[in-house]
């Protein structure tokens, strides 16, 4: 017979499977990136499988499904509502379809689609949406698309509602500074805004995709100094969502990490105006990462601190216990220090940490123009001087900062 999985003209449903049984038989790698949706729907999931691979075993161990170590058996489909055939063995899987057909049951055959009674639909999930794109079996198509739609949804250019948002303040971190790096639901906000407030190290590329008619506020160049700069900033916020408008506040990295971000959570919500936050990567661990240094290693070092470095060790100003960060023999990353980074490494090194720890400084981080100079505590200072390195740039401190593979 024909099966509807064969041609063009399959009928694309969604199923509730909450605490239905569904049956998978096999339980290796192709039944493994099934087997999360299944879970993840509320499905009541039974596999039948000689072996597992370690991570189906392990969803068993977590009762997310149950898992039977045995070869499949006629009959194991009773009860089930769909069931889907996924072993290496041709006639095994041709099995589990004829037992389907004969219970009327909905069964995906993985090995050979349209010897199944129905097909998985490339999918993904957006914004409490799920998609499914299905291509007459040509799972690289149907996948190409969804791909592309999904990023459409991402970057703004399709939009998934006629509606704006409600007035008010999306606290967003861009991340280290390659606009991919940005997360979904950042670039998704940010796609929405009327008002975008950017800071100095916010990705510029993600200005260049606003729709004409979005105002854009330097936050950099408010005048007035620091600390009157970031009371402006906090007017900007608070003015537009009270005029009716959606308001992006797009910082570099996370906002929570020395980004001041709570000051202006506290400032938004003591006006009545309501926040969004949406956490970012973080330049602390992501540029590091782009350079080939792991903040972490197993076996080198068990913790990492990441300091500012706004101000010197000896600033009345300062809250940093300089002295206990010198008897740390795991990571130090520091922000904000190029300017000063002769009274950091100084101090390190009188607090006791070896002047040839190694010391890394990385400018202008994931993007194309990223500069990374290597030395140590004794020379970091005289290096970034002949070099002629400037912010942003961070500094990473430690036996991991003398790691050289290139992360590409």
């Amino acid at each position: 017979m024909t099966n509807a999985a064969g041609d063009d003209s399959n009928y694309l449903v969604g199923l509730n499977l909450i605490d239905r049984r569904v049956v998978v038989v096999g339980g290796g790698t192709v039944a493994q990136r099934r087997l999360g949706l299944l879970v993840a729907s509320g499905a009541d999931v039974h596999v039948v499988a000689r072996e597992a691979t370690p991570a189906v075993e392990g969803m068993a161990t977590g009762g997310q499904l149950t898992l039977e170590l045995r070869d499949y058996a006629d009959g194991d489909l009773d009860g089930a509502w769909y069931a889907i055939a996924c072993t290496d063995e041709p006639a095994t899987n041709a099995a589990v379809v004829a037992e389907a057909e004969r219970r009327r049951i909905f069964c995906v055959r993985a090995d050979s689609a349209r010897e199944g009674t129905a097909v998985t639909p490339a999918s993904a999930t957006y914004d409490g949406m799920s998609l499914g794109i299905l291509a007459g079996g040509d799972h690289r198509r149907s996948a190409a698309v969804r791909t592309a739609l999904v990023e459409a949804l991402q970057s703004g250019a399709v939009t998934d509602s006629a509606e704006r948002p409600a007035a008010g303040v999306a606290l967003v971190g861009g991340g280290p500074g390659d606009p991919d790096l940005i997360s979904v639901r950042g670039r998704r906000l940010l796609a929405h805004a009327d008002v975008v407030v950017a800071d100095r190290l916010a990705p510029p590329e993600l200005l260049a995709e606003l729709a004409p008619h979005v105002e854009v506020v330097d936050a950099a160049k408010i005048p007035y100094g620091r600390a009157m700069a970031q009371e402006a900033i906090n007017a900007a916020l608070i003015d537009n969502a009270k005029a009716g408008k959606f308001v992006v506040r797009l910082k570099g990295g996370d906002p929570f990490v020395f980004g001041r971000g709570y000051e202006e959570l506290e400032a938004c919500a003591a006006a009545g105006v309501p926040v969004t936050v949406v956490p970012g990567i973080t330049s602390a661990i992501s540029v590091p990462s782009a350079a080939g240094i792991p903040v972490t290693h197993r076996g080198v070092t068990h913790e990492f601190v990441v300091v500012s470095g706004h101000v010197a060790p000896d600033h009345p100003d300062s809250l940093v216990d300089w002295s206990a960060l010198a008897r740390l023999k795991g990571t130090i990353v520091l922000l904000m220090a190029v300017e000063r980074i002769a009274a950091f490494a100084d101090v390190l090194v009188e607090g006791g940490r070896p002047a040839e720890t190694p010391a890394t400084v990385i400018q202008e981080g994931t993007l194309r123009t990223q500069r990374v100079l290597r030395a140590d505590l004794a020379t970091v200072a005289a290096r970034v001087q002949e070099e002629g390195i400037r912010p942003p740039a961070i500094v990473v401190i430690g036996p991991v900062a003398g790691f050289s593979v290139d992360a590409g």
